[in-house]
């Protein structure tokens, strides 16, 4: 009996039980992140969730780049550490967004569903955190949290392309 060899971009050329099995990890890994990410969002005392006072107010900025701006131009006040939470961390937070979900779902193997699907999840976050008043609406982190989901897809697309290269050659 010969097994089925399956072409998929994370598992090159492995049998159908070993392509599941990596399937079924990167789902778990895909879930986990979603937690860990959920978590950082709505809860993280760190990432100023928590409130002192009382009454919170509804918190929002509309205007594109004014927030990127107000980081880079008070860099020094703010130190460089809150700069790089906010700008690289909203960045860096949607890579594995980006990269797990052509991986996970079937359907999602273009840069442009992968894209709005990162947008949209964002709007939805931007907009919790708003309702929820557990942080700020920013259009920037909506900005940057998309960029970091085409830049997962992006280290996804590449490792498809290197993995496909490979089975043909050694195919």
């Amino acid at each position: 009996m010969t097994m089925r060899l399956l072409r998929h971009p994370i598992c090159g050329g492995m049998d159908l039980k070993q392509t599941e099995k990596i399937r079924l990890i990167c789902r778990i890994l895909f879930v986990v992140y979603l937690i860990i990410l959920f978590y950082f969002l709505f809860f993280a005392e760190a990432m100023g969730r928590v409130s002192d006072s009382g009454e919170r107010e509804y918190i929002y900025n509309l205007e594109l780049f004014k927030e990127i701006r107000r980081f880079l131009e008070y860099r020094d006040i703010l130190g460089w550490k809150a700069v790089m939470l906010n700008l690289a961390g909203n960045v860096v937070a949607f890579v594995p967004f980006g990269f797990f979900l052509p991986v996970v779902m079937k359907n999602c193997k273009g840069w442009f569903l992968v894209t709005l699907l990162t947008l949209t999840a964002s709007l939805v976050i931007e907009t919790i955190q708003l309702t929820a008043k557990v942080g700020s609406f920013d259009v920037d982190d909506i900005l940057l949290n998309t960029l970091g989901g085409m830049i997962g897809y992006f280290c996804y697309f590449v490792i498809h392309k290197i993995r496909g290269y490979r089975i043909r050659k050694n195919g």
